[in-house]
């Protein structure tokens, strides 16, 4: 095989304005020798691998410095080692934990399934972006082996073709959830395109990272909320290579929050209502706060130190399905539907759509410690829910006392009538109560009694306005 590449480093100069200072200034210059890679073996279809296995320096390291640090404090960069410390390693697991055809537009055998030789190890560089060869040698934007970011729903493109399965389904659960869809409607309006689309989101990040259907993207053809979304793959100081942080309480740098913070609070020039205001109901800050209510109503749900993953402790979370007559391991869902309370199909497997509360999974709300059973956070549930319910009922009925004129957005006021409607709207949307119990209680109390009084209104049913759920003590 022959050796490629003599890498030469140039130590920097001190500037000459320095030099007259301290008189002579010496000039290193250090050598290294020591090859950059040896010609691939045929089979490997021009992968790469390792430039040296006993420190972890992949060939592409050698000149992409950062990502290559990046990449080494990732589970991808000791795939080989946890596979066969696993007690279960055997050579049907290999392609998923080495560079070959998988995560890549490569097809056939290549790199460790073609050859078995131990630079392949790992999941490297080129397990997303491709074989390097080309690119190592002609180092040009034009021969840049681009990885692709597109999640194909068959499992046969990007990081579907190794995350997918019974022990790992994260694919085939994601394929459910609204991430992979996109709305043709939001689509079409650009301001909604950061929020709505995989490319959109990374712009409006400022994630500049380049990918294979990036140029796609920007004519039109954009993707979904991939993996590569909120996953960085290449690494970063976030857990499980996320983008951003989940733990923070701040809508701007929370990861979910990032986009689920819409339109969380009235604005007086539009009728709309609020649009995807999740993180800062979560929070205690959303909604139109009537005259007396001051501060924050944050529940335990959006307290950090009783809920430190807030979002994500709720809707990713894994739980173990097991055969029903043996008790035997069936499937290890990921929490990818992103479904706080997933319906449960058959096989006891999370799926979305509509079902019973009684055909729903309440694993999540059990594991932080919070409720006792699934019955219990079940019944917390449907309390919430049902005295939402009720109180919306009020609104609704002196809302309808109320002048038309009131519900306007041509003129220069915001009222009392539309404030209180924004809050309704707000309560009945789907998860509300459970978010915060405490904001949406708070929140339609306080509408009924602006309602009343400003208005001079009644009651029209007999709905308790005393409260019902107290707020944790260190909820400011």
């Amino acid at each position: 095989m022959r050796n490629h590449f003599t890498r030469v480093a140039f130590l920097p100069l001190l500037v000459l304005a320095l030099s007259s200072l301290s008189g002579c200034v010496d000039e290193k210059i250090v050598y290294r020798d020591r090859a950059l890679f040896q010609d691939p073996p045929s089979a490997a279809q021009s992968f790469l691998g390792y430039s040296d296995q006993g420190s972890k320096l992949v060939v592409c390291g050698n000149c992409h410095v950062e990502k290559q640090a990046m990449w080494e404090q990732t589970k991808h960069a000791h795939a080989w080692e946890d596979l066969q410390a696993s007690g279960h390693a055997n050579s049907s697991c290999e392609p998923c934990h080495t560079v070959n055809a998988n995560g890549n537009y490569t097809t056939g055998d290549a790199g460790w399934v073609a050859t078995q030789d131990t630079r392949y190890q790992d999941v490297q560089c080129e397990a997303c972006h491709g074989p390097g060869l080309e690119h190592v040698t002609n180092p040009t934007v034009e021969t840049e082996p681009l990885a692709p970011l597109s999640v194909g729903v068959d499992l046969t493109t990007g990081c579907g073709e190794c995350h997918q399965g019974t022990h790992n389904p994260f694919v085939e659960e994601w394929s459910q959830s609204a991430h992979a869809t996109l709305n043709s409607h939001a689509v079409d309006n650009e301001e909604c395109q950061g929020c709505h689309t995989g490319d959109g989101a990374l712009t409006a990040w400022g994630e500049n990272d380049n990918y294979l259907e990036k140029a796609d993207a920007e004519s039109g053809a954009h993707l979904p909320i991939v993996c590569g979304v909120c996953h960085d793959p290449h690494g970063g100081p976030n857990a499980h290579q996320l983008r951003y942080p989940i733990s923070t309480a701040n809508v701007d740098a929370n990861l979910c929050m990032k986009c689920h913070q819409r339109r969380s609070a009235p604005d007086p020039t539009s009728s709309r209502g609020p649009h995807s205001p999740q993180g800062p109901t979560l929070l205690g800050t959303a909604g139109w706060w009537p005259p007396g209510l001051a501060g924050k109503l944050v529940g335990t749900h959006g307290t950090p130190s009783a809920n430190p993953e807030l979002c994500a402790r709720c809707h990713v979370s894994r739980f173990t399905v097991t055969d029903a007559a043996t008790g035997a391991f069936s499937f290890q869902a990921t929490g990818h539907v992103f479904a706080a309370i997933p319906c449960l199909d058959a096989d006891g497997k999370p799926t979305t759509g509509d079902c019973d509360a009684s055909q729903r999974s309440f694993q999540a709300c059990t594991g932080s410690g919070c409720h006792g059973s699934e019955d219990v956070a079940r019944a917390a549930m449907q309390t919430a829910r049902s005295r939402a319910d009720l109180l919306i009922g009020e609104i609704d009925a002196l809302e309808a006392q109320v002048p038309s004129t009131e519900f306007s957005t041509t003129d220069d006021r915001y009222t009392v009538a539309e404030g209180a409607k924004f809050n309704r709207d707000l309560a009945a949307m789907d998860g509300a109560p459970v978010h915060n119990p405490f904001l949406v209680e708070n929140l339609l109390i306080a509408s009924i009694d602006a309602l009343k009084t400003t208005y001079g209104l009644t009651a029209q049913t007999n709905v308790s306005l005393a409260p019902m759920f107290k707020m944790p003590a260190s909820s400011n």
